[in-house]
C-alpha cells in the first residue's frame, strides 16, 4: 500500500522532525516497509502558471499551434503545442527554458521549423496524474508566473508498506490510522478529522433500507442532489494518483479518497436507480455486470445490495456496472457499511476477483467507522460543490456490534514482559497516543480497547505489551528471557461496567466500598425492625443469622449504616454483591449481581439527599451506556422502604432497579435526626444495556434565548412530556429551576434554552412555541403560577 506524508501531515504536525526518519521508526515498530521511498516532485522545477494569448495553427501541420504565453514575464514567449485543447485565454502549466522535468532539462528549440521557448505540459507529463489528453487547464484566477508547487502539493514523499504486515491491523489501511501511529512514535498530538454534524439531517426523510442478511454487519447511507461539479480538485486528484489510483470523477474520486483516507470503503449509486436498498443473498446462481463491464457469476453464498429485489452491486467488492455514477449523475445514494470478513474473503476467491475495498473488509473493519466516514464524505462534498444538498437522514442499520474489550493488569505484568523499567506515564501516554482509554490507579492500569482495535487485533493483556514495546523502541531493550505464565483472559462486560462504576463512585463521589456476606442476619434485621423474608435457607441452620440468604443488599447495607453513624456527619457507602432471589426451573438458585447504594447525612434534607442519589446514577449510566435514566413510580412491597417515595428506574427503556426512601421507622432507629436513600441496581441487567452511540452538535453562532415558567405541579414529569411532545427543534435544554411549596401548593419552575443554529431568533417565535407547551399542559390542569 502506497502512502503519502503530506496526507499524514494532515492529521499530525510533523514540522522539524525529519521524515526520513520517522518512516525507518514506523518499519522498526508498526508495519514493514519497501526499500524503495519515492520523492514525488522533487525532479521538477520552473513549472510555472502561464496565459495563452493566441493560438495559430500550424503552416504545415494539421497538429501543431503557434502559441504566444503570458508566464508573468515582461514579454510574450512563443510555444509551438500539440496539444488539442488549446484555446486564448486558457491559463496551464508551463515550462520555462531551463525548467527540469525529471531528466529533461527544458531549452530552446526548433519544432517543424519554428522556435519553441518552453513547453505547455499535461498532468501526466508532469507526474501527478495519467490524464494526457491534453495540457492542464488551470483556474483563470492563477497569477502568471506562479510557481505551480505553490498552488499544489507536488512534492511528497511516497512510501510502501508491505500489506501482509498489515494483515491483522484493519485501523492501518487508510492514511488516518498511519498518521496515528506516526503521531504516537513522534510524540505529537493526533488532530481530528474534519467532519459535519450529521445530526444537522436528522428532521429528513430517511431512506428505504433493510438489512436482510447477518453477514452484513452494519449499513449506512445517506443521499444527496443537486450535485454540479463532476471533476475533482488538482489535490485531491494527486494525492489519488501518487497513492495508486486513477482520477475518474469527483463522487467515484471521493469514495476512492475516503477509502485511503480512512480505511473505509464506500460506494456512491446513482440515486435514479437506487430507491429501495436490501441487503441479502439469492436463492439461485445469477450473472452479473460489473462496473468494469465483466460479467459474473454470483452464487448462492454470495451478498449483494439490492434495489428491491434488483442487484446493484457485489457488497464489499464491487458496484454494479448499471448503477455507476455517469457525467450526468447530479444525484447519489452513499454507502458506508462492514461486512463478515470471512464472507467477503471466500467471495472475492469464488469470483476469483480481488478490489482495493473487498482488501480492507477482508480484515475485519470497524463498524464503528461507517458513520464518521459519511460525516468526512459531506465535508468533502460540500466544501468543493457548496452547491450539494443532502436530501435525507443518516439511515442507520446496525445489526452486529462487536463486544467492548476492556483489559486489567498491574505495573509488576508489564515489568516481568519487558524485563526493563518503564514508567507509569510513559505507559500511559503511549496508549493514550494509541487511542487506548487507560484509567490509572496506583500501579493498576485498566485499559479500554478502541473499537477499531477491538475487531480482532487486541483480545489480552499480552497484546497491550506489544503496543507498549514497539512504540518504546525494541532497541531500547536489554537482551534477556522472560519467564512467565499466560492467563489470556477476556473481561466481560458486567465486569467492566462494575469496575467502571466502582471508579466513578470512589473518585468522583467518595463513596465508601464495603464487602458482606450474603446472609440475611437476624439480630440486625430485628433491631432495625426488618422483616426476613421467605427465601432459600441453610438446612440444618444452627445460627439464625446464617440460615437465610437475602433477597437484597438495602438491608445489609442499612445494618452498616447504622454501625457507622458516628464516622462522620454526611457519607455515602456502595457494594457490587450478591444477592439470591428464590430458585430457578432447574431447582438452582436464583442469584444476581446488586449494585447498592446508601446515602446517609444529619445535616441535608431527604429530599436533597434523594436527588443527590438520582445524580449519581445518572452520570454512572451516562459515563458507561451514555443514556439517561427514566423513573416511574413503584409500589412498596418490602418493610425497609418507604411506602411512597419508591421509584423504579429504567436505562434504554428496561428496568435495571428502583431507588428509594429508607422507611421512617428504619431511619429513626438508625439515627434520629438523619436521612437515608438507596438505590439497589441489577448489575447484569446494567451490563445487558448496549452503549448508545455520542452525538456532537455544533454550537449555534447566534445568541440562545432564556425562557423561565413556573407551573403549580406536584410533578415534572407531564412537564417534561409536554416539551417533548411539542417536538420543537429550537428547545436545546430543559431543565429544573426550583421546586417549592406553598398556600397554593407546590410549583415547579423550569428553563428552557432556545437556539438556532441558522439565525438569531426573535421574542415572538419563542413564545409562541412557550404558549403551546403552556396551553398543553392547562388541558392536564396544570397551569402557570399567578
Amino acid at each position: 500500500m502506497l502512502l503519502s506524508m503530506n496526507w499524514i501531515s494532515d492529521f499530525v504536525d510533523l514540522s522539524g522532525l525529519s521524515k526520513l526518519d520517522l518512516i525507518s521508526k514506523f518499519s522498526l515498530s508498526t508495519a514493514e516497509v519497501e526499500n524503495e521511498i519515492f520523492f514525488k516532485g522533487s525532479d521538477i522545477s520552473g513549472i510555472v502558471v502561464a496565459e495563452i494569448k493566441s493560438v495559430e495553427n500550424h503552416p504545415e501541420s494539421k497538429k501543431l499551434h503557434l502559441l504566444k504565453v503570458d508566464a508573468g514575464e515582461a514579454e510574450l514567449i512563443d510555444v509551438v503545442c500539440g496539444a488539442p485543447n488549446v484555446r486564448v485565454g486558457m491559463k496551464t502549466a508551463f515550462a520555462k527554458v531551463g525548467a527540469k522535468i525529471g531528466e529533461i532539462e527544458i531549452a530552446p528549440r526548433k519544432l517543424a521549423g519554428y522556435l519553441s521557448c518552453g513547453m505547455c505540459c499535461s498532468e501526466k507529463e508532469l507526474g501527478i496524474s495519467d490524464d494526457n489528453g491534453g495540457i492542464m487547464d488551470l483556474d483563470a484566477s492563477f497569477k502568471n508566473g506562479t510557481d505551480l508547487k505553490e498552488l499544489f502539493e507536488i512534492e511528497d514523499i511516497i512510501f510502501e508498506v508491505d500489506n501482509k504486515s498489515l494483515t491483522n491491523r484493519p485501523d492501518l489501511w487508510g492514511h488516518y490510522g498511519i498518521a496515528r501511529e506516526f503521531a504516537a512514535i513522534a510524540g505529537r498530538e493526533l488532530k481530528p478529522l474534519p467532519v459535519v454534524d450529521l445530526d444537522e439531517y436528522k428532521n429528513l426523510p430517511s431512506l428505504d433500507l433493510k438489512i436482510e442478511d447477518p453477514l452484513c454487519y452494519r449499513y449506512s447511507a445517506l443521499r444527496f442532489e443537486n450535485i454540479t461539479k463532476h471533476v475533482s480538485p488538482m489535490n485531491m486528484r494527486i494525492r489519488l494518483f501518487y497513492c495508486g489510483m486513477r482520477g475518474i470523477n469527483l463522487l467515484a474520486d471521493l469514495t476512492n479518497y475516503l477509502m485511503l483516507e480512512m480505511g473505509q470503503p464506500m460506494h456512491a449509486f446513482d440515486s435514479r436507480k437506487v430507491d429501495k436498498i436490501r441487503i441479502k443473498r439469492f436463492d439461485k446462481p445469477f450473472k452479473f455486470q460489473t462496473l468494469d463491464e465483466v460479467e459474473r457469476d454470483i452464487d448462492e453464498n454470495t451478498l449483494m445490495i439490492c434495489n428491491g429485489d434488483t442487484p446493484v452491486a457485489i457488497a464489499g467488492i464491487m458496484g454494479g456496472f448499471d448503477s455507476e455514477i455517469v457525467e450526468d449523475t447530479s444525484s447519489l445514494t452513499l454507502e458506508s457499511a462492514t461486512f463478515d470478513a470471512a464472507s467477503i474473503r471466500k467471495s472475492t476467491v469464488r469470483l476469483a476477483h480481488r478490489t482495493d475495498a473487498s482488501q480492507r473488509y477482508e480484515k475485519s473493519l470497524d463498524p464503528e467507522m461507517t458513520v464518521p466516514a459519511i460525516a468526512r464524505f459531506v465535508k468533502l462534498l460540500l466544501d468543493i460543490d457548496g452547491g450539494a444538498v443532502v436530501t435525507s437522514s443518516l439511515t442507520d442499520e446496525y445489526a452486529y456490534k462487536y463486544d467492548d474489550v476492556a483489559l486489567s493488569f498491574d505495573k509488576a505484568f508489564v515489568n516481568r514482559y519487558t524485563g526493563i523499567e518503564i514508567s507509569n506515564e510513559r505507559i500511559v501516554d503511549t496508549l493514550k497516543s494509541l487511542g487506548f482509554g487507560v484509567e490509572l490507579n496506583g500501579d493498576e492500569f485498566k485499559v479500554s480497547v478502541p473499537s477499531w482495535r477491538a475487531t480482532k487485533d487486541v483480545t489480552m493483556k499480552a497484546d497491550i505489551i506489544e503496543e507498549i514495546t514497539r512504540i518504546y523502541g525494541y532497541d531500547n531493550f536489554a537482551v534477556n528471557t522472560a519467564s512467565v505464565p499466560l492467563y489470556p483472559i477476556r473481561a466481560a462486560q458486567e465486569k467492566t461496567d462494575e469496575e467502571r462504576i466502582k471508579d466513578i463512585l470512589v473518585k468522583r463521589y467518595s463513596l465508601h466500598e464495603l464487602h458482606s456476606y450474603v446472609w440475611a442476619y437476624y439480630d440486625e434485621y430485628k433491631e432495625l425492625g426488618i422483616e426476613i423474608e421467605s427465601n432459600v435457607e441453610l438446612v440444618n441452620a444452627t445460627n439464625p443469622n446464617i440460615k437465610t440468604i437475602r433477597k437484597s443488599i438495602v438491608p445489609t447495607q442499612l445494618c452498616q449504616v447504622k454501625y457507622n453513624t458516628s464516622f462522620a456527619p454526611t457519607f455515602g457507602v456502595f457494594e457490587i454483591g450478591r444477592v439470591i432471589d428464590g430458585y430457578k426451573e432447574d431447582g438452582l438458585c436464583k442469584e444476581e449481581k446488586k449494585l447498592c447504594i446508601t446515602l446517609f447525612s444529619k445535616t441535608k434534607n431527604t429530599e436533597a439527599l434523594y436527588f443527590e442519589l438520582r445524580d449519581i446514577l445518572a452520570v454512572v449510566a451516562d459515563d458507561i451506556k451514555h443514556a439517561p435514566l427514566t423513573f416511574a413510580p413503584l409500589e412498596a412491597s418490602h418493610s425497609y422502604q418507604h411506602p411512597k417515595n419508591l421509584n423504579a428506574i429504567f436505562c434504554g427503556g428496561k428496568y435495571i432497579g428502583e431507588i428509594g426512601i429508607a422507611n421512617a421507622q428504619v431511619t429513626k432507629k438508625i439515627d434520629k435526626k438523619g436521612s437515608i436513600v438507596y438505590a439497589e441496581i441489577d448489575v447484569g441487567e446494567f451490563a445487558k444495556i448496549e452503549n448508545a452511540s455520542i452525538s456532537y452538535v455544533e454550537p449555534s453562532r447566534f445568541p440562545e434565548i432564556e425562557i423561565d415558567l413556573t407551573f403549580v405541579a406536584d410533578k415534572f414529569a407531564p412537564i417534561s412530556d409536554a416539551i417533548a411532545n411539542e417536538k420543537c427543534p429550537l428547545i436545546k435544554k430543559v431543565s429544573v429551576v426550583d421546586t417549592y411549596t406553598d398556600e397554593n401548593g407546590k410549583s415547579i419552575s423550569i428553563r428552557m434554552v432556545f437556539s438556532d443554529p441558522e439565525k438569531t431568533l426573535t421574542r415572538d417565535e419563542v413564545m409562541e412555541v412557550a404558549n403551546n407547551i403552556i396551553a398543553t399542559l392547562e388541558t392536564k390542569g396544570i397551569s402557570l403560577k399567578k
